[in-house]
C-alpha cells in the first residue's frame, strides 16, 4: 500500500523550506487502536508525512529532477497523537544540501478542521538525512510533475 500524506503545498522557497498540509479522514486505512480507546494515526506515518514534505522540497527545487530517500533521523520527538479529522501542518527546513545528501529539520502541528483553537505540536524532527537521487529512478517524471502541480494548486500538466 502506498500512502500519499500531503494534500496541498501552501508555501515553499527553493532549497530552503516548505509548508504543506494533510487533512485526515476516518475513511483512510491507516488508523490504529489508541491506548484508552479511539483510533490514531501511527506515529511512523506522522514522520513519513514530514519526510514526504522534505522530498517535495527537493523535487520542486530541482524541477522534479531530484528526490530524497531517507537515510537516517538524528532525533525525533513525538508530543501528541493525530486523530481522525485533524489537519497536519508540515513545516520542513533544509539545513544542508550537497550533491548526494540533504539534511532537513521539521515539525508537524495539528489543527482541528474548522476550529479556531491554536495548533498543537505532535512531532519535532532534527537532522533527517536523505540521499539525493534521480527522481526518475522511482517514478515517471510526468506523473510526478502532474502531482506536484496539483499539490501547488496549479491544475493539470500542460
Amino acid at each position: 500500500m502506498r500512502f500519499h500524506l500531503i494534500d496541498r503545498i501552501d508555501d515553499w522557497a527553493p532549497d530552503r523550506r516548505l509548508r504543506a498540509r494533510k487533512v485526515t479522514s476516518t475513511a483512510e486505512e491507516f488508523w490504529e487502536p489508541a491506548p484508552g480507546g479511539g483510533r490514531r494515526m501511527p506515529r511512523p506515518l506522522v514522520l513519513e508525512s514530514l519526510c514526504q514534505a522534505g522530498t517535495w522540497l527537493l523535487m520542486l527545487s530541482s524541477d522534479h529532477a531530484r528526490r530524497g530517500a531517507l537515510l537516517s533521523v538524528g532525533d525525533v520527538r513525538f508530543s501528541g497523537d493525530v486523530w481522525p479529522g485533524d489537519v497536519l501542518v508540515l513545516d520542513v527546513v533544509m539545513t544542508a544540501l550537497s550533491g548526494d545528501t540533504a539534511v532537513l529539520d521539521g515539525t508537524v502541528d495539528v489543527a482541528l478542521a474548522g476550529s479556531d483553537e491554536p495548533p498543537r505540536r505532535v512531532l519535532t524532527a532534527v537532522d533527517v538525512m536523505c540521499a539525493v537521487i534521480d527522481a526518475e529512478r522511482l517514478d515517471d517524471p510526468r506523473a510526478t510533475r502532474r502531482t506536484g502541480e496539483q499539490l501547488l494548486g496549479m491544475g493539470a500538466l500542460r
